[in-house]
């Protein structure tokens, strides 16, 4: 549905397009939006002194989520949290190393799968920043939950940390797939949980993040990406039929429109790799699509952008588009030309 500009707006441009609605200037916001490159995030970590210290203080998690909103005036807010909060609510223990990122004790087992004991009450201070930042947002503001899926997930549970080629769980995956499947059968229950919850706590539409779909083999990538998503997005809109789903599943290339044919997902986020115009002819007609600015050319700035910006909304001229990121914003990136990439699309 193409809407006419000289119409009465719409009250959430960007929820209007995940239901398929083509405003004359795409909505926007940015992967990672709320974090490292704004002084104020920087000053607020450092009061806390710790990540998680940070994201279980619902009061500065909202606080974090809304500082974006205020500098720029985004259309959507994304939910301030990290993605290996289900993993510590399934009973991993997780912390932060200064410097190194974040560590969990590795699944290593049968019997460190099985001792796991699940305290989905982890999930409660999230939930009270999605009612805090609820409260507070523009009504014209569109409020992203999301979760990590659960290959992702999988590959950090599996080898305790992140790592180049995910090889840990892709060994187990091949070595022991019952056993890798319990594990992410489990992951699939605390994500349909901690979603559900972030909706009936307020937000209105949730991004499923698959940050290493692009590390598995074909038929890997069907049971371990594919299908786990289905399964979430089927359970989910069981539960909340209203709420869009997003999946992004980075580095998945030619295995794109698998993805957005067999999850079911509602629209779908394109990385920076991936030719745009590629992308509209193979993806489902009319499918929403985010994405897929590289965020280095917005480090660059200046011309590099408006050419990345121009071609990507030639690309998907004819269907409903959020322009975003293909991943997430760096820390060093100028604020200016993130003011400047916003001029430049609502012009």
């Amino acid at each position: 549905m193409l809407v006419d500009p000289k119409a009465d707006p719409v009250a959430k441009p960007l929820l209007g397009v995940l239901r398929g609605e083509r405003p004359a200037v795409p909505p926007m916001w940015l992967m990672r939006q709320a974090g490292r490159y704004l002084p104020e995030y920087r000053a607020l970590r450092a009061d806390k002194g710790g990540f998680l210290e940070l994201v279980y203080d619902s009061a500065a998690a909202a606080e974090v989520t809304l500082q974006p909103l205020r500098r720029f005036g985004f259309d959507g807010a994304i939910l301030f949290s990290d993605i290996l909060i289900v993993p510590y609510a399934m009973g991993q223990d997780l912390w932060f190393e200064t410097g190194e990122g974040p560590r969990l004790a590795p699944i290593l087992s049968d019997t460190d799968l099985s001792t796991l004991k699940p305290d989905f009450s982890r999930f409660e201070a999230v939930y009270e920043t999605v009612r805090q930042v609820k409260a507070a947002l523009d009504p014209s503001v569109t409020f992203l939950g999301f979760a990590g899926s659960p290959w992702t997930i999988a590959t950090y549970m599996v080898a305790g940390q992140g790592s180049k080629d995910q090889g840990a769980a892709r060994r187990l995956a091949y070595g022991d797939p019952a056993r890798f499947g319990a594990l992410i059968d489990a992951i699939v229950d605390a994500t349909v949980t901690y979603l559900s919850g972030q909706i009936e706590a307020g937000v209105e539409a949730v991004q499923l993040f698959d940050s290493w779909a692009g590390s598995l083999a074909p038929l890997q990538f069907e049971r371990w990406v594919i299908a786990p998503n289905a399964a979430i997005v089927s359970r989910l809109k069981a539960l909340h039929p209203d709420i869009p789903i997003i999946g992004f599943p980075k580095g998945a290339g030619a295995k794109l429109a698998d993805y957005a044919a067999g999850t079911g997902v509602d629209a779908i986020g394109v990385d920076e790799t991936v030719d745009p115009h590629w992308a509209n002819r193979v993806l489902p007609q009319g499918m929403p699509v985010q994405g897929n600015l590289d965020p280095l050319a917005l480090i660059a700035g200046g011309q590099a952008v408006e050419q990345a910006v121009d071609n990507i909304r030639a690309a998907f001229a004819d269907r409903p588009h959020i322009m975003n990121l293909g991943h997430g914003i760096l820390p060093d990136t100028p604020i200016a030309h993130v003011e400047a990439l916003l001029s430049y699309v609502r012009r």
